[in-house]
């Protein structure tokens, strides 16, 4: 006791004038002084005060070039009688300190909702003793002892002098009512305990009564100390009178300080893995207000409540959940991302499927970056630096596709920060099922798992079946709902009968209604299905998707239902589906497709992938304005963007001309009913009788279930994954390759997914083609006999006795995600270039960036690949001559022409009648190509010149626009026409559009919604700060000495 006591022991100075009794200045104001009307009153007074020190009664002095006494009044040190009664007052402290101790650690889970009262307490108690408090926290944080504090401490404790200032000016207001407050209080011995109590839980000492009397003669000794203590003081007293006092509002302090101390509480919360969440599931308040600013979110459901407080979630175990579409999946991802970053202060990533998910989700979160305070970043397409940035203070929450994220992933192991990842969410679970896409998913998933034990991950899916398989493989626990937040009803239409599904019927289904609608004779032949009757039962009033089979039909239907759709539906938001029409045109450098224009006009449109980008954003969000009200749409926009409906047709059981999959088809009639909007939700399938009996079963039997594609993706799949295994020294020998093996999601699955070799066979006939390829070298061993073992290398035996590590090929292979099919065609090609590179067009360059797998694609019309051909320039004929054209690259020349001559889209359509929607696919994955080319190249020296021409030539196809414009679509959701319009307009560089106010966006720039204005400012913010920060992080870098600078010893 002794020893504590003698440590949090002080000495105050005083003014020599009559002082307050001990009442006054244990007074606490009571709530309406402290109201926010009376500090508004006083705000401006307040302010002004805060530049002075009223309370020690010392005029600011400006720009003092001296130690020159400024406190001279200041001359006298009660001891005796004062500091008596110091020792005593501090004394019942420590013993009350002693005796609650346990009860500071409950105190801190409950500091976060009680930190406005311990302002408001540690404003009146603060009194004209905060100068020594700052003094004494500042000598603490140079070494001396600290001061003993309870956990609970109060804010100010942590503020600084010019904050104080603030605050200690603010207690002479409250001083000014303390009289009469006093006198209306009657300050018995039991309010003096409570007082008492709650002191030493703020970590403040309350200043005593003083008497006169204790101005009394000191012993030299103790002149001496007062003298020392004295000039202490005053030193400390000069140094924050000269610092300077910035003007803050109160308001916005105290907000400040509430959610620093919330997410402080947030922390320890989490780190105890208590019960007690927090304001809002371990985060601030100010996150629930962000959801209900930005999303209007005031609630969570029941569902997304008890997925969130399980003990699986607060342990921070890894997580699958299954809900139906629609059910508020993602909210929960964000809620558990957020306290990733800004409580546990670790980088998040964030896979989804495509890359118009990707930018979506970007600007949606841009806005919680900006207020939060941590950074969004996109890796889709081109976009995306490996290995990412690394931050000091800000955290990053990546978003990326299921590819880049893959290469983000292999980026961080590279550099040992893969720990630095705290949180890793996949949505669409599912698709890990799928193709070459899944098989790189799941060696995304497997790498995480096998290097680092503290990256949590959460996988989410609306259609799973075999869910213990994927648990095993991401050793997850599972949760799953039916809930949905739109009651959905399921019906099957056949002829003019429409049957509702039901389980408990005998055949599955039951009777509900015959279509009732008068079809002339030319309607029955145009429209067998009675389409025309299914949608005018909800549109224009309500919203509608039809799922055709093919792109070509989406089109036909459109066209077809809006011949018989009367003319009143053309006065249905007329002036708005005039303006969709004519933004068309702009964004389309004047061209419109003659089908939209007839179809638009009556609220219809078709969607499919043979729109361009803008055309597809623009459509979109014309129906979700509701100015659009029927879609006529592929299997693909079910997977895609969010845009629910009233009603979801499917026109045929069919997606092109496989039959319907339940996975599919539980997506497609998801859509149906939009929460917050409808009530209720109708699917309705359409089938002829011979398909009756297939689709009684799809509505019936369980959804599909899931399978690797690892070993099936021969060359994409487990040829990929032993290559970067090896490459980033994960497993470099066929003993940690198979252990490896063995915990992925095949490695599950082996069993019955093997049939003919096992996987040690697999495995060894992998690492054989890789090495046979150049791509991986085995280190040689050597048999007792010392002979080298070239016979027997093949035997499992002798393979499990190598190592391998990996040839520049294949560091370059495995660094630029080049499909190993083509890797060394790849490496010829670009060998060859160098031999003649022609640079005096782009023709070249594009020729080498091209994917090759584009070129199968393209069913080229020889006649006029044969014109075109006539019109290139001598030169390009030269290049065409060095590269041997033939059939295989005639996709790749369309692709030349469009950006060679900087001609739009629609032209090169026309000109080489290809699909606008594949000529912009081939162009985004030309750029998505040449930034994998370029990271090839960075690995081999002898590719050097191709580095800074693939660098400048990946932005041109990333872009395709004037070299003024790609600033601007650097930011996420602003393509070329609204590039243009922002151009145009004066916003000429990411700064201008940062600092754009939206509302005047929304006036200069034409056919921009609110809500866009709003995500196109948030998403150039948080561009521009993440650049400025990598600038600063840059500089500093450069000025910090390095660890491995040499020291000179002194002799």
């Amino acid at each position: 006791m002794d020893e504590d006591g003698s440590r949090i022991r002080r000495r105050v100075s005083v003014r020599k004038r009559n002082r307050p009794s001990l009442e006054i200045l244990f007074a606490v104001p009571t709530a309406t002084e402290l109201s926010p009307g009376v500090e508004e009153e006083k705000e401006e007074e307040m302010v002004a005060g805060s530049l002075r020190r009223k309370t020690v009664g010392v005029q600011p002095v400006e720009n003092h070039e001296s130690e020159e006494d400024m406190f001279g009044d200041y001359d006298s040190f009660a001891e005796n009688s004062f500091l008596a009664q110091v020792d005593d007052l501090e004394q019942k402290y420590m013993q009350l300190s002693e005796n609650r101790k346990h009860d500071a650690d409950l105190a801190s889970t409950d500091l976060c909702s009680e930190s406005i009262k311990h302002n408001n307490l540690s404003i009146t108690t603060v009194g004209s003793f905060i100068e020594l408090k700052t003094h004494e926290h500042a000598k603490n944080q140079s070494g001396h002892k600290d001061v003993s504090v309870e956990p609970g401490a109060d804010l100010l404790y942590e503020l600084p002098s010019s904050q104080v200032l603030y605050f200690e000016n603010l207690k002479n207001s409250s001083n000014d009512l303390g009289d009469q407050s006093t006198k209306e209080r009657d300050w018995n011995p039991s309010s003096h305990k409570t007082v008492n109590e709650e002191l030493p839980h703020n970590g403040i000492e309350q200043p005593q009564q003083i008497d006169e009397s204790s101005s009394k003669v000191r012993t030299s000794s103790d002149v001496n100390r007062r003298k020392s203590l004295k000039d202490l003081l005053k030193s400390t007293m000069t140094g924050n009178a000269k610092a300077q006092t910035p003007i803050f509002s109160r308001t916005k302090q105290l907000k400040e300080n509430l959610l620093s101390e919330e997410i402080n509480v947030a922390k320890k919360t989490i780190e105890l893995y208590s019960d007690d969440l927090g304001p809002f599931y371990s985060l601030p308040s100010k996150v629930r207000d962000l959801y209900v600013q930005f999303r209007g979110i005031e609630k969570l459901y029941e569902w997304q409540h008890t997925c969130l407080t399980l003990s699986s979630v607060q342990e921070r175990k890894n997580l699958i959940y299954s809900l139906p579409t629609s059910g508020g999946k993602t909210l929960v991802a964000e809620i558990l991302m957020l306290q990733e970053l800004l409580c546990r202060r670790k980088d998040v990533l964030m896979i989804l499927p495509y890359v118009a998910i990707v930018q979506e989700k970007i600007s949606a979160l841009s806005h919680f970056g900006i207020e939060l305070g941590f950074f969004v970043e996109e890796y889709a397409g081109s976009k995306g630096k490996f290995p990412p940035i690394k931050r000091r203070e800000k955290k990053s929450l990546y978003i990326a596709t299921i590819e880049k994220g893959h290469g983000l992933i292999n980026s961080l192991i590279e550099t040992g920060r893969i720990n630095s990842l705290g949180l890793v969410v996949v949505d669409e679970l599912h698709m890990i099922a799928e193709g070459s896409r899944g098989a790189v998913l799941e060696m995304t998933l497997a790498k995480i798992i096998y290097t680092s034990k503290t990256t949590q991950i959460i996988g989410m899916s609306a259609t799973l079946n075999n869910v213990e398989d994927l648990q095993e493989f991401l050793q997850a626990e599972y949760y799953t709902s039916q809930f949905r937040p739109v009651e959905l009803k399921e019906y099957l239409k056949i002829n003019d009968a429409i049957y509702k599904v039901d389980s408990k019927a005998e055949t599955g289904m039951t009777f509900s209604r015959l279509l009732n609608y008068k079809y002339s004779d030319t309607l029955k032949k145009m429209d067998p299905d009675h389409l025309v009757a299914l949608v005018t039962e909800v549109i224009p009033t309500y919203s509608c998707l039809v799922f055709c089979p093919t792109k070509k039909n989406c089109e036909n239907v459109a066209e077809m239902i809006c011949k018989f759709l009367s003319k009143e539906y053309l006065k249905h938001r007329e002036k708005e589906k005039q303006e969709v029409i004519k933004n068309l045109k702009n964004i389309s450098s004047g061209n419109l497709c003659p089908v939209l224009k007839r179809t638009i006009p009556l609220g219809v449109a078709y969607h499919h992938s043979g729109l361009t980008s803008d055309e597809r954003k623009l459509l979109e969000e014309a129906y979700s304005t509701g100015v659009l009200c029927l879609l006529t749409c592929t299997s693909t926009l079910a997977a895609g963007v969010n845009l629910p409906a009233r009603r979801v047709i499917l026109r045929a059981p069919y997606v092109a001309k496989e039959f319907l999959k339940r996975n599919q088809y539980k997506q497609m009639i998801g859509r149906a009913g939009r929460a917050g909007i409808d009530s209720v939700g109708e699917s309705i399938l359409i089938l002829q009788e011979n398909d009756k009996q297939r689709v009684l079963e799809l509505i019936s039997r369980p959804l599909e279930n899931c399978y690797s594609h690892l070993v099936q993706e021969f060359t994409k799949g487990i040829q990929t994954l032993f290559l970067s295994l090896i490459g980033l020294k994960i497993a470099t020998n066929l003993g940690d390759i198979y252990h490896f093996m063995s915990g992925t999601f095949f490695g599950v699955q082996q069993k019955f997914l093997l049939k003919e070799k096992s996987l040690w066979e697999i495995t060894v006939e992998s690492l054989k083609y890789l090495t046979e390829k150049g791509l991986l070298q085995k280190n040689t061993i050597f048999t007792e006999k010392g002979l080298t073992q070239k016979d027997a290398i093949y035997k499992s035996e002798e393979w499990f006795q190598f190592s391998f590590h990996i040839t520049k090929l294949g560091r370059a292979s495995f660094k630029g995600t080049i499909d190993l099919a083509y890797c060394d065609i790849l490496y010829r090609d670009l060998k060859k270039g160098l031999e003649g590179l022609v640079l005096e067009s782009l023709l070249h360059l594009i020729y080498l960036t091209t994917p090759y797998d584009m070129a199968s694609q393209c069913d080229p019309d020889w006649m006029i690949y044969f014109r075109q051909f006539n019109q290139l320039s001598s030169a390009e004929q030269n290049v065409a001559a060095l590269i041997g054209v033939s059939e295989n690259y005639i996709g790749k020349k369309a692709s030349g022409q469009a950006i060679k001559k900087e001609t739009n889209i629609w032209s090169v359509s026309e000109k080489f009648n290809l699909p606008r929607g594949y000529i912009q696919s081939l162009l985004t994955a030309a750029a998505t190509f040449s930034s994998c080319v370029l990271h090839f190249c960075e690995e081999l020296e002898e590719f050097w010149v191709y580095r800074a021409l693939l660098v400048e030539l990946t932005k041109k196809l990333t872009y395709c626009v004037r070299a003024e414009l790609v600033p601007l679509m650097e930011v996420t959701g602003v393509l070329e026409g609204r590039a243009k319009q922002l151009y145009n307009a004066g916003y000429k560089s990411l700064t201008h559009l940062a600092n754009a106010d939206p509302e005047v966006l929304i006036r200069t720039i034409d056919h921009l919604s609110r809500r866009q204005a709003k995500q196109i400012v948030s998403s150039a913010k948080m561009l521009l700060h993440e650049k400025a920060e990598a600038l600063q992080e840059e500089a500093e870098d450069l000025l910090r000495l390095p660890s491995d600078f040499p020291s000179i010893e002194k002799s």
